[in-house]
């Protein structure tokens, strides 16, 4: 597998060092499972999720709304330390993610997969694996996806220390800059409007969703003074 990543074309759209090498992962992926797409999440020891990979724009669209709305596969399986299977979006939406199914429903998705990223003790996000029909995965795609993942979290941590060895930033710094100032506009909402954070965040989530637009960049327009969500919105 790591001799596939490797020979993978780098993509202009690639972003450097350890990020790039995610996203050629997740094409890989997407090619070597049955799949119509994959991305890779970090999540903070609060339990929220940051896109750090996607085989393509859409798969990263579908990725981030995990971000937006709160609930989602990855979020699912970070939190158990267990793969997540929702083989059908249609019974997903009913009974576990009734924000998160319908939304990725429109964009194609009809059935998810998610395997954290773990070893031993150590976890730090998931890897997702989206198809555009339902179905359940055969025991050889798990494998398959297993693998994939545990490639991923030996990527991470292998990058990590490489960057600790040189004194330099942290390996998802990059990736991670997103969340950071979504903690920041959530932060800067609830004072503005005098309610509780965790209201602030739904507020914010809310407005995204409803304008179609990225979580992170409701979150710059928030820092910058470019949107003020009103008591009535």
């Amino acid at each position: 597998m790591w001799a596939l990543i490797e020979a993978e074309a780098v993509d202009p759209a690639d972003k450097p060092d350890v990020v790039g090498w995610l996203q050629r992962l997740c094409r890989v992926a997407s090619r070597t499972l049955p799949a119509a797409g994959v991305g890779i999440s970090v999540m903070s020891r609060g339990g929220e999720p940051a896109t750090v990979a996607a085989s393509d724009a859409k798969s990263a669209t579908v990725e981030d709304l995990q971000f937006t709305l709160g609930e989602g596969p990855c979020i699912d399986a970070f939190s158990t330390g267990r793969p997540v299977f929702a083989p059908d979006l249609s019974v997903a939406a009913r009974v576990r993610w009734p924000g998160y199914a319908p939304a990725a429903q429109e964009h194609g998705v009809q059935a998810a997969f998610s395997f954290p990223l773990q070893i031993g003790a150590a976890r730090l996000g998931a890897l997702d694996v989206y198809r555009d029909q339902p179905g359940s995965p055969s025991a050889e795609t798990i494998v398959q996806a297993l693998t994939l993942a545990d490639v991923a979290m030996t990527g991470l941590l292998n990058a990590q220390q490489r960057s600790n060895q040189s004194d330099g930033p942290p390996a998802l710094d990059d990736a991670l800059d997103n969340r950071f100032e979504l903690y920041q506009a959530q932060g800067m909402l609830a004072i503005q409007l005098g309610i509780p954070l965790d209201e602030a965040m739904i507020r914010i989530r809310a407005y995204a969703y409803a304008q179609d637009r990225a979580l992170s960049d409701v979150a710059d327009d928030i820092i910058v003074g470019k949107l003020l969500l009103q008591t009535d919105t």
